[in-house]
């Protein structure tokens, strides 16, 4: 006879009890998510990216978090690589943001399942408008954007938000320059 496994629920005032060990502890629907802290080619394309994308966003009136956090009370708290969210009001906790123009993910080996798996299609479930999964292992960038299309990039891609005139482009070789393969 098979019995069912209580797995327990959190909630996001739970995280705060959460040991500060590198670990990143995320939750989904109040189940919790655990990734080892980051390694040295994962911050490399972070920072790669922050550079590009702050430049790009510098006077648009939006802000680039790195990490950030998408938090809808009492279950869900997921820490995105990089956060983009336009400045519309003054905004003092995570949770007071409920418009998220893009979410980035990059993913290692450690991250990649819960990236590719869960976290992907909640940040878009949840209203973000854009969401990368940048591949280390792959060497590859997949976006979804907000009409539900999804497109894996080898090359080269653009992204902007809609009130601003023209899009950035993301050259994804250069994300991985000079990155050993095995992150």
């Amino acid at each position: 006879m098979a019995m069912a496994l209580a797995v327990p629920r959190y909630s996001v005032r739970d995280l705060e009890s959460f040991p500060d060990d590198g670990n990143r502890y995320e939750l989904l629907d109040g189940l919790l998510l655990v990734t080892p802290a980051p390694s040295l080619g994962h911050q490399v394309v972070v920072s790669r990216l922050m550079e590009t994308l702050q430049t790009y966003l510098r006077s648009s009136g939006a802000m680039v978090y790195s990490p950030g956090s998408v938090e809808v009370e009492p279950r869900v708290h997921l820490e995105p690589d990089i956060l983009v969210v336009p400045v519309t009001e003054p905004m003092s906790k995570w949770n007071d943001i409920r418009d998220w123009w893009l979410a980035v993910e990059v993913s290692g080996r450690g991250s990649q399942v819960y990236d590719r798996d869960f976290k992907f299609a909640a940040y878009a479930a949840l209203g973000v408008r854009d969401v990368w999964r940048v591949d280390l292992q792959d060497r590859c960038v997949v976006v979804k954007a907000g009409d539900g299309n999804e497109m894996t990039h080898w090359k080269s891609f653009s992204w902007g938000p809609e009130s601003l005139d023209r899009p950035v482009t993301i050259e994804v070789a250069s994300l991985f320059e000079g990155i050993p393969g095995d992150d």
